[in-house]
């Protein structure tokens, strides 16, 4: 007898589940209010190249869940922390950084991005969804006041000594940089200067994703006493 198919929110509980987070019906609810955004959006202001709406779920929520549980599990471990702001840096539609916002309502997550309807639609993800938490900036982060955060992260932004030199100036003290990274890119890591650490690389199985996934943590070294 063949199984019904699951619905979204099943769908979406269950990746949420295999990847060890605890996502409320609410949570769903506006994950997959957002999901239906973009899609409306990307129609007319193309937002992402992914098109198929189950390939969305994959490709932008999931692969985007997978760093929630590292991200929470290196701030608790880190000595003294209370992460409260995140910068989402070439956040485009918003990703990961509306996702972060909705599992973490405690942070506060700012996504920039220099396409001005990029951060239009980020914006109004915020008004409509009620995520007080969430803030958009239409700039290039170079140029925005070196206000500090807590941690930095991107997902296909730009090399790891780009990413780095481009958002210095917006990492607070003993703020982190959070990279996300299809392949272990080993030839960034090479290139990275002197003055930043790794101190944690860790490789990410994404739900019905078929494609390689990891997680590149770094920091700036401390000035020698």
């Amino acid at each position: 007898m063949p199984q019904p198919e699951l619905t979204s929110q099943q769908s979406l509980q269950n990746t949420a589940t295999t990847l060890g987070l605890s996502l409320s019906t609410a949570q769903a609810e506006v994950l997959l209010s957002y999901l239906a955004m973009l899609q409306r959006w990307n129609s007319t202001y193309n937002l992402t190249a992914v098109r198929d709406p189950a390939q969305m779920m994959i490709q932008h929520l999931a692969d985007c869940l997978a760093v929630v549980g590292p991200l929470r599990r290196v701030c608790s471990d880190t000595p003294h922390r209370t992460t409260q702001r995140l910068l989402d840096v070439g956040s485009g539609g918003g990703l990961p950084g509306v996702v972060i916002a909705v599992l973490n309502p405690a942070i506060d997550v700012t996504c920039v991005d220099t396409v001005g309807k990029k951060a239009a639609f980020v914006r109004q993800v915020a008004a409509e969804l009620r995520l007080r938490n969430l803030h958009a900036a239409h700039a290039r982060v170079e140029q925005l006041n070196a206000v500090p955060f807590d941690v930095v992260t991107s997902r296909a932004f730009a090399s790891l000594a780009d990413f780095a030199r481009l958002t210095h100036s917006h990492i607070g003290v003993d703020g982190l940089w959070m990279a996300m990274k299809g392949k272990y890119p080993v030839d960034e890591l090479a290139a990275l200067p002197v003055d930043i650490e790794v101190f944690h690389v860790e490789q990410l199985v994404v739900p019905g994703l078929d494609a390689e996934r990891c997680l590149v943590w770094m920091r700036p070294k401390p000035e020698p006493a």
